[in-house]
């Protein structure tokens, strides 16, 4: 039985280790409970994939990726959660539970969700049936990345710790629960995520088409790709001091000996500067404690080399999105000769490879720097700590030497190499928040996001990397009251950060106070610092196309999608496809843009936004049949989200608009209107639509009033009023309207400014 929503495989995907259910099948009794109970709760029948196999997994002589794949493409993943559960080597917890995780967070929806009421739930639910010990607590939570939040099935007294039963007495159970009422909160949890994932769905289909798109869902998409933090220097340790100090002698004294000129010639550029790329640092400690160090010590290089003008320095998401793509086996040993591979695809000369390890209570972190075509090393080092809290004075230690012998030895350029920067934090506790944040930020929940990314700034206020975060945090959920507070102090303090990270401070501030040609001029530096970056390609192509710079967006989208491939990959989200393709088509390069439709249906398949961009092709083509069979399974579709058929009439009306068969999208304005009268925003879309396209004027007027009177601070409604009173002749009238548009709109509108623009020629040539 298939999903309640199209392109997943199962609702529910119940995993489990086979030691749990083989004394008294406690298991399979409340997977029985709960599909009882799951009945009575959904009026559609919810699907649940439950393996009743005695083996632990599958067989050994089964394909684990293949059989696993599709069944794991699920809505909700159920982990049972036991003493033995937590156990790195057993199936359930590496091909079931980390699987999941890894396949759900590159999803359409992402591992988070956020539900009806707005808050935000994991699409894993756990439901524990033991007390945990320290340690398996720690290593879910470090798994899944959050505090562990389950539904308990726990019978506790004095010295008893076991699964409930419906028989157990919840009066003497010192957890005070009942086993009937705990099936009961698993199924109202499952159909509140799942509710929210309905939701979430139809919000972004709503909001994709491409003529007038929602700053804050294109935001979302873009922002997954930001520098990380560089900063002031924290107050070292004399053993820190001392190895720097050793570093620039050794640099200054030994290393030009060692490393010919000859050798530095060949790593670099045509443009003379030499291409880095820093690979996450492997974890061989065995204690799950420092995974978040394995990409903290990456981050903090790549933003100290990326100061300076000389490197060119591959971005964390560049590396990350190669490293995604390779071999499985080959990522988990993660050799030198694979650290080489992954440079070479990214175009990077030098490698900075390394690890963390652990003997007794010393930590130690090594790093090498390799020639990326043959492996050859140029330079180790190598520190070694005794704890978690020196982590931080140890990294900048490391920061030092490698770019002391990248600057001094290889670039042979004198200059302070400890300039003051910002953005560096004192604080471990502060920096794992920011990597929990950044993280969350990426799956899209917001919530912990910004949660995370406070908790932060508590405990350094002048951490500005998480402060980046936060204000894109805040953007893309449309509180831009936050985001511009957050964008400002950024903007503020801007000479006081790296070149990449200033470069981002003004780009942001650009993004929400000053026309697109600002934030347009900045993500094209941002590019010159790192071309590798396809993220800052779509951005840069979207900020383009806003603006109908068709052609110059169209090479932008391209060099993104080129990025991708040259990874092996492809991008994470319809839209890459979706507008390159609005852009073909508003240049009539259909050819093109049917063959990029064929492309994004082998990443996409099904998806909502490539099945109305091709409707409209087909319409306009002329292709009848094809057109008639896209329409209908968009409606299809749409009907199974529970769209009410107003909604259904006014989605329709975008299809139309796209197409241009504007006495059709009139009739499904017309008929949303008439079903849902009350609905401002299909008010306001039927005004401006008659008033834009000149179909009717005077009426459109009258309806965008009834939106005024009730809504007063809608800015579109006074556009909409504005250029009305423009079409009427009423200039000076216009003008007021069309100011107070701007000025009520949160963001930077090219629309409305445009509109300014052609009122005061009027004016002007009246005078």
């Amino acid at each position: 039985m298939p999903s309640v929503l199209p392109g997943f495989e199962y609702d529910i995907f119940i995993s489990y280790r086979q030691k749990d259910n083989k004394q008294d099948g406690w298991v399979t009794r409340f997977v029985d409970h709960l599909k009882g109970e799951l009945e009575a709760t959904f009026k559609e029948e919810i699907s649940v994939y439950f393996d009743v196999n005695p083996h632990d997994g599958l067989l050994e002589t089964h394909d684990v990726g293949a059989s696993l794949k599709n069944k794991l493409r699920c809505l909700i993943f159920i982990p049972v959660i036991s003493r033995t559960y937590c156990d790195p080597k057993s199936f359930a917890w590496e091909h079931e539970f980390l699987a999941f995780i890894e396949q759900a967070s590159k999803d359409e929806f992402g591992l988070k969700v956020k539900l009806t009421g707005g808050n935000v739930a994991s699409r894993v639910l756990p439901v524990r049936i033991h007390d945990l010990d320290a340690e398996d607590k720690l290593l879910l939570e470090s798994a899944m990345e959050g505090v562990l939040r389950p539904v308990d099935f726990v019978y506790n007294e004095p010295g008893v710790n076991r699964p409930m039963t419906p028989d157990d007495d919840d009066k003497v159970n010192l957890n005070k629960i009942r086993y009937r009422n705990q099936v009961n909160k698993v199924a109202n949890a499952i159909k509140e995520i799942l509710a929210g994932m309905k939701a979430e769905l139809a919000e972004s289909e709503q909001g994709s088409a491409p003529i007038e798109p929602a700053h804050a869902e294109i935001r979302r998409e873009v922002s997954r790709d930001r520098n990380k933090p560089a900063g002031k220097l924290p107050v070292r340790r004399i053993l820190a001091g001392a190895l720097i100090l050793c570093a620039i002698i050794a640099a200054v004294l030994f290393v030009p000996k060692i490393f010919s000129r000859d050798k530095y010639a060949k790593l670099k550029d045509s443009d003379g500067r030499v291409s880095v790329a820093v690979m996450p640092f492997k974890n061989l400690t065995n204690d799950t404690i420092w995974n978040v160090w394995e990409e903290g010590i990456q981050n903090e290089l790549i933003t100290d080399l990326s100061n300076y003008s000389e490197l060119r320095v591959k971005q964390i998401e560049a590396v990350k999105g190669v490293i995604q793509n390779r071999d499985p086996a080959e990522n988990a040993s993660f050799t030198p000769s694979f650290a080489g591979s992954v440079s070479q695809k990214l175009g990077a000369n030098l490698v900075v490879y390394g690890s963390i390890k652990k003997a007794g209570k010393t930590i130690r972190i090594n790093a090498q720097l390799l020639d990326a075509e043959n492996l050859e090393p140029f330079k180790s080092f190598q520190l070694d700590g005794s704890a978690e809290r020196e982590i931080l004075p140890f990294i900048d230690s490391l920061k030092s030497m490698v770019r002391n012998f990248i600057i001094i030895s290889v670039i042979k350029k004198q200059q302070d190499l400890e300039i003051q920067k910002f953005a560096t934090t004192t604080s471990a506790e502060a920096y794992r928040y920011f990597i929990y944040g950044k993280n969350a930020f990426y799956k899209w929940d917001l919530e912990n996001a910004k949660s995370w990314l406070l908790k932060a700034l508590e405990l350094d206020p002048n951490f500005s990397s998480a402060a980046i975060y936060l204000a894109e945090a805040y953007g893309n959920e449309g509180n831009y009251a936050e985001a511009k507070k957050w964008s400002l102090e950024l903007y503020n303090k801007k000479d006081q950060l790296p070149l990449a990270e200033k470069t981002m401070a003004r780009w942001l501030y650009a993004s929400f106070f000053e026309p697109l040609s600002e934030s347009i001029k900045y993500l094209e530096q941002y590019l010159q610092i790192d071309d590798q970056v396809p993220i800052f390609y779509f951005e840069l192509g979207f900020e383009l196309q806003s603006i109908e710079e068709y052609p110059k967006a169209i090479l932008a989208f391209e060099k993104s999608l080129e990025i991708y491939k040259n990874w092996g990959s492809a991008p994470p989200w319809p839209l890459s496809y979706s507008i390159l393709g609005y852009c073909y088509h508003q240049t009539k390069q259909y050819e093109k843009e049917g063959q990029l439709y064929a492309e994004a249906e082998k990443v996409f398949p099904g998806n909502m936004i490539m099945l109305c961009y091709e409707t409209v092709l087909a319409i306009n083509l002329g292709d009848t049949a094809t057109a008639k069979i896209n329409l209908d399974k968009y409606i299809t579709r749409l009907k199974g989200y529970s769209y009410s058929e107003g909604r259904l009439a006014w989605k329709l009306a975008t299809v139309y608009t796209l197409a241009g068969q504007f006495d059709k999208v009139e009739q499904c304005y017309r008929k949303a209107f008439s079903l849902e009268p009350g609905n401002l925003l299909f008010i306001n879309d039927l005004a401006w639509f008659l008033v834009d396209n000149d179909r009717n004027i005077d009426e459109g007027m009258e309806l965008v009033e009834k939106v005024l009177q009730k809504a007063p601070e809608v800015s579109s409604g006074w556009d909409t009023k504005g250029w009305g009173l423009y079409k009427k002749g009423k200039y000076k009238e216009a003008l007021s309207c069309l100011e107070k548009a701007r000025d009520l709109c949160q963001i930077y509108s090219f629309g409305i400014d445009k509109h300014i623009v052609e009122v005061k020629k009027k004016i002007g040539n009246n005078l």
